[in-house]
């Protein structure tokens, strides 16, 4: 059975900061794509990130949705079964529960940013973001 389990969730400030973290268990963690996704209020769910296998930070291996792009970074940790958002200058309109999701497969170049493209997910954490 896989198992993602978010936390770091909680309320912020505009402009400030807060990491999400996704632990994962039951599945080979290293051979697959991992993605975050969010769901604001009365909104469908919604890409956000996505990482390919590899831990290092190359343009080819990630992938963000331009409302997030230069403000959030998706990053793994292989040996502890972990993906990360890290959230900088946040927004009101980043408030929402947040999601992460293992992919159906991987490889170093694989960037999914469809839902149906991953097949396990989390439960969610609330970011709450004021003005």
């Amino acid at each position: 059975q896989v198992h993602l389990v978010e936390t770091g969730g909680g309320s912020v400030q505009a402009g400030g900061s807060l990491r999400l973290s996704c632990t994962t268990s039951g599945r080979t963690f290293s051979s697959y794509a991992l993605g975050w996704f969010r769901q604001a209020p009365g909104k469908e769910r919604e890409f956000v990130a996505s990482m390919g296998c590899r831990t290092g930070v190359t343009r080819r291996t990630l992938r963000y949705a331009d409302s997030v792009k230069g403000r959030f970074t998706i990053s793994r940790d292989n040996a502890k079964d972990t993906v990360f958002l890290q959230m900088s200058r946040v927004k009101p309109e980043d408030t929402a529960v947040y999601y992460c999701a293992i992919a159906r497969s991987g490889s170093d170049s694989y960037t999914p940013a469809s839902q149906s493209e991953y097949d396990y997910w989390g439960q969610g954490t609330q970011v709450t973001v004021s003005s």
